[in-house]
């Protein structure tokens, strides 16, 4: 099956283009022009909007009352419902992060696996690249459904080679995030995807409470596939072989030691904060300001 061919015609006539984005929706230019795609040489904390919403639909409520009190300013929205991907809750998201002064950084969509309909997946993953072009961002992530489930790996690795080739042209960072008892979990995992799929554009979102989650060495993680990494989600599990999120600290994930490895790789990317779901409403804004406070000496 080749989606793309040719890929660019397809792109142009899917619509999938900030023209097709300001059509649906005409007050897009409007009120804010849809910023550039910047290339990123740096490393920046961030925090993903599950950290203040949990894992419902609040169209991001909680997230925008909580996030600027802090001193986070990079954002990864977790867009796992429908009103969130639509132009208009794409560009309400544009909207308020100007209001707040916050910046978009990476869009996360929902896992991998339509039903076992691979077109289905693909269609959405790239509308997924899309929404983050519009906002300015050059990353998504995707993790897999449950062990065994919706096609396994092979049904993973079937999309990514459908979407590669969009990701190249699109200029997006295509991250597959490793969940515990996930079909992407292990490192064997990660050896077949990336053998299957060589792109420049495709790569690890390296969670490393997940990993901890699954009795995965951190410290091997970083050395067999240091140049595949392009995103770091931090958060603390309770102990290995149990992925409970707790406060950091509170846990046995060895972030710092991660992030140190991973620099001394020379990792350029994000760090982002992502302990959810939240621990404790009461004490939300202060957990969150310490943890901003225990990653700001890895920005560069």
């Amino acid at each position: 099956m080749n989606l793309f061919n040719p890929r660019r015609d397809f792109l142009k006539k899917a619509g999938l283009g900030v023209a097709g984005l300001s059509l649906s929706n005409p007050t897009w230019k409007q009120s804010n022009p849809t910023p550039s795609v910047q290339p990123f040489d740096q490393v920046a904390l961030a925090i993903a909007t599950i950290t203040c919403d949990g894992f419902g639909d609040r169209n991001f409520e909680r997230a925008f009352e909580v996030i600027p009190q802090l001193p986070f300013k990079n954002v990864e929205f977790n867009c796992w419902y429908g009103r969130n991907l639509t132009p208009a809750g794409i560009h309400s998201i544009q909207q308020r992060c100007y209001q707040h002064g916050l910046t978009p950084i990476s869009v996360q969509g929902s896992a991998f696996g339509a039903e076992g309909n691979i077109i289905k997946d693909v269609a959405h993953k790239l509308w997924n690249m899309q929404a983050a072009k519009a906002l300015g961002c050059r990353r998504v992530k995707f993790t897999g459904a449950g062990r065994g489930k919706e096609g396994g790996l092979d049904a993973v690795i079937a999309v990514l080679k459908e979407i590669a080739p969009a990701a190249e042209e699109m200029d997006v960072l295509v991250t597959v995030e490793n969940h515990a008892n996930n079909n992407i979990e292990t490192i064997e995992d990660y050896d077949r995807i990336f053998e299957a799929v060589d792109s420049t554009h495709v790569g690890m979102c390296m969670d490393n409470g997940h990993f901890d989650g699954s009795s995965i060495d951190l410290m091997e993680v970083v050395d067999r596939f240091h140049s595949k990494i392009m995103h770091v989600d931090l958060k603390d599990t309770e102990r290995k072989g149990i992925h409970r999120v707790v406060n950091f600290g509170d846990g046995v994930t060895d972030n710092e030691g991660v992030i140190q490895k991973l620099l001394g790789y020379g990792y350029k990317g994000y760090l982002v904060v992502e302990m959810a779901p939240p621990r404790n409403e009461e004490t939300l804004v202060q957990d969150l300001r310490r943890a901003y406070g225990l990653f700001e000496k890895y920005q560069r």
